[in-house]
């Protein structure tokens, strides 16, 4: 006998920001906000299983508000990004790339926080991947004070230059706080239902 009642995933946000809390203390504030807001919302945070800087804050901040939590770190990562193991589901990756992948896999739409190299090679690559219509998932830039404005510019150089036609900047959706970003993805998470 099967259940005739299909299984349900809540919607998942999965998202990518720094293991360091940055010098701004707006940027750590945007984290806990986040994951608050997730947890609020019935969200499902994925991210990449830190317990240290932003990463650590959204998601003791989703946990504080009793969201669902979803982390993946590669092997190499857990004492370095101390891998916090009390997650709603914690999986453990050989590589980044595999990390990467299920992060994306196990998403409906994309966070990008503050953040540094790790970041922006998250953001890239879930961009690259939108581009190659290897998926449809919105992906969002927090620019809390700012803070993507030089990588924004850059993308912006890029395309006046012809490396990319301006469809590339229309994959990402830039938000200037937390409470703007609810509202997008909660029109996200309509337009899913």
């Amino acid at each position: 006998m099967t259940n005739s009642t299909p299984f349900k995933r809540s919607f998942s946000v999965c998202v990518y920001c720094g293991s360091r809390d940055g010098l701004d203390p707006a940027y750590a504030q945007a984290a806990t906000d986040c994951g608050t807001m997730l947890a609020r919302n019935g969200w499902r945070l994925v991210y990449g299983a830190g317990d240290v800087g932003l990463m650590g804050r959204v998601a003791r901040a989703a946990q504080a508000g009793g969201g669902d939590t979803f982390g993946v770190i590669p092997q190499h990562l857990l004492d370095w990004e101390v891998g916090k193991t009390d997650l709603t589901t914690f999986i453990v990756t050989e590589t980044m790339h595999e990390r990467k992948k299920v992060m994306l896999m196990n998403a409906d739409a994309v966070v990008v926080l503050p953040g540094g190299a790790g970041s922006m090679d998250e953001l890239f690559e879930a961009l690259t991947w939108r581009q190659l219509g290897l998926h449809a998932k919105p992906i969002f830039v927090l620019n809390q004070n700012g803070y993507w404005d030089p990588l924004l510019a850059l993308m912006d150089q890029i395309i006046d230059q012809g490396f990319a036609d301006a469809s590339l900047r229309d994959f990402l959706t830039v938000v200037p706080d937390v409470d703007t970003l609810t509202t997008d993805l909660a029109a996200v998470r309509a337009s899913a239902s």
